[in-house]
């Protein structure tokens, strides 16, 4: 099981790492918006992607 978890961290990184890699410009101005937001908005769009990795998980199951 640790095995599994641990590749799973490993591509959650790797998904991370595209954008910087790619285009650290556009990866600074999103920062900048996110600083922006209130703390409301930050937890829906945290919220948002945990439900939608769920929905994965269950789909790909």
């Amino acid at each position: 099981m640790w095995e599994v978890f641990f590749m799973a961290i490993a591509l959650m990184l790797i998904m991370e790492g595209f954008l910087p890699f790619l285009s650290p410009r556009a990866w600074r101005e999103t920062f900048k918006r996110m600083i922006e937001c209130n703390d409301g908005q930050i937890r829906f769009i945290g919220l948002s992607s945990m439900i939608i990795g769920l929905i994965l998980l269950l789909i790909m199951s």
